[in-house]
């Protein structure tokens, strides 16, 4: 094996494992005594996670604050929450939650104490200002197994509309100092949930394995990652109580955030960003919905365009894997691994882009604000024709 150069970022402290949670206020402790805790819109207050969380934190003499974010976060959101919350002296934000919720307690973590606006920092909007810091000590929660977002340094943030974006806030200080990952939490998520967070890891860990940024680290991590996902995804989103299963997909989810901030993503990403803000669409589902076509997409392009290009390779590798069987040849290698996909694809219920609302004449306007840095990493260079492709097919 040809080890090529590469660089890895940092990475926040891990702590894995069923019962972990239990382990959060102490850990908060260590950071003070003023804590923010920054939760989704409300499930989690009714269930028993809440009170573990709170209660130990008294016990461990922690105050806190709490700021629920019901969607995915805006701009605004964070400005408003860092205004209002400046004078409170927070020690520690931690975020439980989905990835919108994780995303806007990094966000906030991040600029409590600078206090100027997201819009300073956001990718491709506004003055691109680089970030300075200090951000405050944030700890990282995750009660679904999709995003990553408790291993990644960007926090995505969205303004929906026709004149709307998804974008990143994104620098190394934003990097949790621990992510907790408790299994457990997964056994309240409701099957459409699991369905779309697990196609968005398993997007993640695929585009980061063929990305053109790709590095035998990260191609570990992310064959680990989607060796779970095969033997994890569909026996979770039968039965949430499949203790195996949702210590398969929490782990899939954590390694598909390290090697997405590692390695890049690619044309799924770069799609699921327009398609999020001018669209009412999870984003989850986007990336499941689309997975299949833009692989083949990919896979006829570089045998097109690039057919020495090393992603091949990988992509016959992993249908190999999903499939569980040798084929003999990259070619049906190939259909396995668009085949498996569909299957998944079908067997979670993932809608068709046409139920939000996507029609064919809003194909040239996704296609013109996809080629975000997403795209940049994908292994080929998609020509507009093949993106339009891809968004067609799923209508």
């Amino acid at each position: 094996m040809q080890i090529t150069d590469f660089s890895i970022s940092r990475l926040p402290r891990i702590e894995f494992g069923s019962g972990a949670l239990a382990r959060l206020p102490a850990i908060a402790r260590g950071y003070g005594r003023r804590a923010l805790l920054v939760t989704g819109g409300g499930s989690l207050k009714a269930s028993p996670a809440w009170e573990t969380i709170t209660a130990g934190l008294r016990q461990e003499g922690v105050s806190w604050l709490h700021l629920t974010i019901p969607g995915e976060p805006s701009p605004r959101e964070v400005d408003e929450a860092v205004r209002a919350l400046r004078a409170e002296h927070i020690e520690v934000v931690i975020g439980v939650g989905g990835g919108s919720a994780l995303d806007a307690a990094k966000a906030i973590a991040g600029l409590l104490r600078p206090g100027n606006s997201v819009m300073d920092h956001l990718e491709g909007v506004g003055p691109e200002r680089p970030y300075a810091g200090p951000a405050t000590p944030f700890i990282a929660v995750p009660t679904t197994a999709g995003t990553g977002s408790e291993a990644t340094r960007n926090a995505v943030l969205s303004v929906r509309g026709a004149d709307g974006f998804k974008k990143s806030f994104r620098d190394e200080k934003l990097v949790a100092e621990v992510a907790l990952v408790d299994p457990d939490l997964l056994a309240t998520c409701p099957p459409a949930v699991i369905a779309a967070n697990g196609m968005d890891a398993f997007t993640q860990l695929l585009e980061s394995y063929v990305s053109s940024r790709a590095a035998p680290l990260t191609d570990s991590l992310a064959w680990g990652g989607m060796t779970a996902v095969r033997d994890g995804l569909l026996p979770l989103f039968t039965d949430a109580n499949d203790a195996a299963a949702r210590a398969r997909m929490a782990y899939a989810a954590l390694v598909s955030g390290i090697t997405l901030a590692q390695s890049g993503l690619g044309s799924v990403h770069g799609l699921a960003s327009p398609l999020g803000a001018f669209f009412p669409i999870p984003h989850g589902v986007a990336c499941g919905t689309l997975l299949a076509e833009a692989t083949r997409v990919n896979i006829e392009a570089l045998a097109a365009r690039a057919p020495t290009q090393g992603a091949l390779e990988k992509y016959a590798k992993v249908g190999r894997l999903l499939r569980g069987q040798a084929q003999p040849d990259h070619d049906t290698a190939h259909v396995a691994l668009i085949d498996t996909l569909e299957s998944w694809t079908h067997a979670l219920a993932l809608p068709r882009l046409g139920h939000f609302g996507v029609t064919a004449a809003d194909i040239p306007r996704i296609v013109a604000n996809s080629r975000g840095s997403s795209m940049k990493t994908n292994p080929v260079v998609l020509e507009d024709a093949e993106i339009a492709r891809i968004v067609a097919a799923r209508l």
